[in-house]
């Protein structure tokens, strides 16, 4: 296992004809997608409004897909999703992240406020109603607000608590901060909160961090480094069972309890996965 403190791997070489015909072809075919239903989910949106956007999440749901198949990415679903209100919190990987959570379940991103920045990634993000948050002392009663406000108003939210994303190996302390708008008195008794596992698999001859957006690694560099890969990696995603909010006592108990079940899933998953390659190599 890669050291957090050290450099991530060397990046795939993008030399060569058939490495440049995929990043185009794949290029073209997220701006179609992406851009180019983003008109449609836009004149639906506002076609809909009056009646609480009953379709637009779909088409959401839709692009995430589609454009997980054309980076070439397979999903491996575990567990159930929770039937009930709640919230979604998940490791932090990389910005394909978006695409893998957006595409299981209609839910509004509460994200770090750099995304806002990222070329390409930003207006899907700003037009699917992500909240964007400041991680700054000062600004926490306000985002509490915020989310509580959300919630009241039936939203399905999604957190990165961890607060910045990794190479994918392993789940980092969870921040609580954000945890404390849960145990507001008109949400905490019927309110959870549902863990989620992002295992990502590399593609065929990549070291296991492939996916990983780290350290001094750019958005650009990391986007062509996805659309450049040859063959198709994949995502396990692991549904745990929802925890009841009302069975904490406070936001670091909870918080700490979320982050306890996807690092276990997260070493489970990676130990089979060492298996099975080991097998393979044999």
């Amino acid at each position: 296992m890669t050291r957090w403190d050290e450099a991530p791997p060397p990046h795939p070489h993008h030399h060569g004809v058939l490495n440049y015909l995929r990043i185009l072809v794949r290029l073209l075919a997220l701006v179609f997608v992406i851009y180019g239903l983003l008109l449609v989910f836009l004149v639906i949106r506002l076609l809909e409004w009056p009646w609480g956007r009953p379709v637009s999440p779909s088409i959401t749901q839709f692009v995430c897909r589609l454009s997980l198949m054309i980076i070439g990415i397979r999903l491996k679903i575990k567990g159930q999703r929770m039937t009930s209100h709640g919230v979604m919190v998940s490791n932090h990987v990389s910005w394909l992240d978006i695409f893998v959570n957006n595409s299981q379940q209609r839910v509004v991103f509460v994200a770090k406020n750099e995304i806002s920045k990222w070329f390409g990634i930003a207006i899907l993000a700003k037009a699917t109603g992500t909240v964007f948050i400041k991680r700054e002392p000062r600004q926490a009663a306000k985002q509490r607000q915020m989310i509580v406000h959300r919630l009241l108003q039936g939203q399905e939210l999604f957190l990165f608590p961890e607060g910045t994303s990794t190479d994918g190996l392993r789940v980092l302390k969870f921040k609580p901060t954000l945890f404390a708008a849960f145990f507001a008195p008109e949400l905490k008794e019927n309110l959870q909160i549902q863990p989620i596992t992002l295992c990502y698999q590399p593609p065929p001859h990549q070291p296991p961090a492939f996916y990983g957006f780290w350290g001094d690694e750019t958005f650009f560099s990391s986007f062509l480094k996805v659309l450049s890969a040859h063959g198709k990696g994949s995502v396990d995603y692991i549904y745990h069972p929802p925890i009841r909010i009302a069975d904490f006592s406070d936001r670091k108990d909870l918080a700490l309890a979320c982050e306890t079940q996807i690092r276990n899933a997260m070493l489970v998953n990676r130990a089979a996965a060492t298996s099975v390659s080991d097998l393979e190599g044999l």
